[in-house]
């Protein structure tokens, strides 16, 4: 089974299974066809972490491809809000070419070229756009036009281009030919890094070759908590999963169940547990050596939920500030309980039980807004994400790893997966994946109702809070009594995020696969 977000993209992933490859070539079939289908959200110019599973060594492996920022990229340079938004200078060094083939080699069956067919062939042959497509072309299309190199492809005669209108991308089908026939190093040392590089040399980006020949992939071990029985695994800092981590903990003391779902009650402490934890993952994920264990602990989950009251309270937002609202929740102390010790978002699993969850981004739609000439690359943006003030941990500097709220998941319980689930939506990922979590462990809900079920989240700073109003309006209205400002969205807004998710039947080992109708999510099974 692949579920991921556009229909062309799943059956991608599911064609390379059928032909024999397993969880890991359909998951790196299906990332390499979101580039095409879905181009403005992930790809080879883009970031990100595979979470995978090998049945074969009963192993989990986080693959984290994250690039650095560029060795030249010196916080004084950003001396206006337009350079941290778009453009050469936002772009760290892509990592998905690496993780994709460091991934295959180590656990996939097919060569390359095999995996990246089904890209190459929508890219040579075009694909229509959905409405969804189009909305995005249509947002981003002046920053296309507004960049030197080769962004009028996604372009007609200055306009974005419309539903049902076929897109070719010759170039970045000719980019994955190469990187099949030569491997990584065409991408890292050879022609594309040349032209990657000459780019950003004559138009004011940062990235070198020695920034390109730097980058390594780095396999981690996830870290976990567990949460009423279930075990919940996910990439370790700067990956801000901890955030989620440890609101699952302090929800664990309530009686989620009985207080009802998306109830005043439970919909409250699930508001002000995310402040909280919010406020941690900004003080303590950016920095060295981050005390993940006190962040995860269930004592440092008691001790901040003791701050919660039935009244809402401020926070400072998704991001550092140094600025302070009256009354802003702060952030604790999680070194007192240590112990020794954005986006689109996909998944792929195979007779076998190799899993895998990716999430993956460029950084904002169509990233920079730069696309290198001749190779179809779309490159990043994500020093967006890095912070402008000195005094933060993820301020702009060289060479560093930020962090990052991109955080794929799997559940287990007894030794056995029972589901992954995962979705973009920038600082809103770290709250909609534990609302998604808990609607199938809490609520008993199976993926799709979860992923489909109305959400909400706070990364506003003050008392906002984004809800879709599929929520009962007699919740909302007490919501409001207890002192939430709502900002109502559409009944199904892609403001709350685009889940998809595979569950596992624990008597029949069968199946079953999600995907959220906010976008243009899509399940296939084999």
């Amino acid at each position: 089974m692949v579920t991921s977000a556009h229909p062309l993209a799943s059956l991608a992933g599911i064609r390379i299974q059928m032909q024999g490859g397993n969880a890991v070539d359909a998951a790196v079939a299906t990332a390499a066809a979101l580039n095409v289908v879905e181009p403005y959200m992930s790809g080879l110019g883009g970031d990100g972490y595979m979470h995978l599973y090998s049945a074969t060594h009963q192993a989990h492996e986080i693959v984290d491809y994250m690039g650095k920022s560029p060795q030249n990229a010196l916080l004084e340079l950003f001396d206006t809000e337009e350079k941290h938004l778009k453009g050469p200078m936002t772009s760290i060094v892509p990592g998905a070419c690496g993780g994709w083939l460091a991934a295959l080699a180590r656990f996939g069956t097919m060569d390359p070229l095999t995996v990246f067919m089904p890209a190459i062939e929508y890219a040579e042959q075009g694909v229509p756009l959905t409405v969804k497509n189009a909305e995005f072309f249509e947002t981003e299309a002046p920053n296309l036009l507004g960049q030197p190199g080769s962004g009028q492809a996604y372009v007609r005669d200055g306009h974005s281009s419309q539903p049902g209108n076929i897109v070719v991308q010759a170039d970045l089908a000719r980019t994955y030919r190469l990187i099949a026939k030569d491997g990584v190093d065409a991408f890292y040392k050879g022609e594309i890094a040349e032209r990657i590089v000459q780019y950003m040399a004559e138009n004011g980006g940062f990235i070198t070759h020695d920034d390109l020949m730097d980058f390594a992939v780095e396999w981690q071990d996830p870290i976990h908590i567990d949460y009423r029985g279930y075990r919940i695994y996910v990439p370790e800092p700067p990956c801000q999963a901890v955030q989620y981590l440890q609101l699952l903990n302090m929800m664990e003391a309530f009686d989620v169940a009985e207080m009802g779902h998306n109830s005043a009650a439970t919909l409250h402490r699930f508001i002000e547990s995310a402040k909280l934890a919010t406020a941690d993952r900004i003080a303590y994920t950016g920095g060295e050596n981050p005390p993940t264990a006190g962040l995860i602990s269930k004592e440092f989950a008691a001790e901040r939920r003791q701050l919660i009251t039935d009244r809402a309270q401020p926070t400072g937002g998704e991001r550092y500030s140094g600025r302070r609202l009256p009354h802003e929740v702060m952030p604790g102390h999680p070194h007192h309980w240590m112990q020794a010790e954005s986006t689109t978002h996909f998944e792929a699993i195979d007779a076998e039980g190799n899993a895998v969850a990716v999430t993956q981004s460029l950084g904002a739609v169509f990233g920079s807004g730069v696309v290198i000439p001749e190779t179809g690359l779309a490159m990043n943006n994500f020093l967006r994400w890095m912070d402008l003030d000195p005094d933060s941990p993820n301020a702009i500097g060289p060479r560093k790893k930020m962090e990052m709220c991109m955080s794929p998941v799997q559940v287990w319980k007894d030794g056995a997966l029972r589901f992954m689930v995962g979705t973009p939506g920038s600082y809103g990922i770290l709250q909609t994946t534990p609302q998604m979590i808990m609607n199938v462990i809490d609520h008993d809900m199976n993926i799709q109702a979860a992923i489909e079920a109305p959400r909400l989240k706070t990364t506003s700073p003050g008392t906002i809070v984004d809800v879709e109003t599929r929520i009962s309006g007699d919740v909302l209205a007490q919501l409001t009594e207890m002192g939430h400002e709502l900002n109502r969205l559409e009944d199904y807004s892609m403001l709350v995020g685009g889940g998809q998710g595979i569950q596992i039947d624990p008597e029949s080992g069968a199946f079953m696969g999600g995907a959220d109708p906010r976008r243009d999510g899509y399940a296939i099974g084999w």
